[in-house]
């Protein structure tokens, strides 16, 4: 596996598995065991997702060492704030059967996200995490949290793929030293993704699937990804990707894809951000 080095010297996979949407915990944990045993180190999960329990069952039935294995979880927008942080970091921490996470994240860019962010710069420097950083910032709610805190976001994970690309976004995170994280590099399917002509095109021109060509476009641009997959031949697939390389008439190809616009929905939108806001869950 290929790693980055984020702006704190800490390695993160360059490719790694999520588990968005895998709420039954028996094919949770089947997932996740399948995923370490065909390579994979980065597990992306959230306590949102309701998973973690699930995602920390299989880690402790692994060999695997800790220290060669990344989790990442995620704050959820009803528990920001100093207080409730600390409380929905410790409970995820529980249920995740682990003593620190590698990568914590903000989930979305609301609520009190300055107070949250406080108690994970704490969380942060008594070693119970080894990076912290946010998830859904577009790049001016991104540089005004850097502008005002002590401790720079080391990802920022948004939406991109090959009809969302984040060209003018992962400049800016670039310019200040965050990692760009993919979620949702395959769009659920949307737009027909998988039976594109460009991408059908490279793929019989590299002998790959127009997934492979995807990740390898992710991972030539930097790009972090967590594809998900329940099934074991695709997760196969997915990971490889680190034997061949597009050319830079490939990435223009890829490039002439993209719409610069969602697939899903806008973090601008106010009936969304109050959608998000009033979705409470018990986590």
């Amino acid at each position: 596996m290929e790693h980055i080095t984020l702006n704190n010297g800490v390695r993160m996979p360059i490719l790694g598995f999520g588990v968005f949407q895998i709420q039954d915990a028996d094919e949770c944990k089947t997932a996740v065991v399948n995923a370490l045993d065909s390579g994979y180190r980065l597990i992306d999960t959230a306590a949102s997702y309701m998973n973690e329990q699930a995602v920390g069952e299989a880690l402790r039935q692994s060999d695997i060492p800790r220290d060669e294995l990344f989790i990442t979880t995620k704050l959820w927008v009803q528990d920001s704030g100093y207080e409730k942080t600390k409380q929905a970091f410790a409970r995820s921490l529980e249920r995740l059967q682990l003593d620190y996470l590698d990568l914590y994240l903000i989930h979305q860019p609301f609520g009190d996200v300055y107070g949250s962010w406080r108690a994970m710069e704490e969380l942060y420097e008594e070693g119970k995490i080894r990076a912290i950083g946010v998830s859904n910032f577009q790049p001016d709610r991104l540089v005004d949290l850097i502008t005002h805190n002590r401790v720079t976001p080391a990802v920022n994970q948004v939406e991109t793929h090959v009809f969302c690309q984040q060209l003018e976004s992962q400049a800016i995170m670039q310019e200040h030293h965050v990692q760009i994280q993919s979620w949702g590099p395959f769009a659920e399917g949307k737009n027909n993704m998988f039976h594109n002509d460009v991408l059908l095109g490279l793929g019989e021109k590299h002998k790959k699937t127009p997934a492979q060509i995807i990740l390898r476009w992710l991972r030539q641009r930097d790009v972090v990804a967590i594809p998900k997959s329940v099934h074991l031949n695709r997760m196969e697939e997915n990971i490889a990707i680190f034997d061949f390389d597009l050319t830079e008439e490939d990435m223009k190809e890829i490039q002439s894809l993209d719409t610069n616009e969602s697939l899903f929905f806008s973090h601008r939108d106010p009936k969304m951000v109050k959608a998000i806001g009033t979705n409470r869950r018990d986590i």
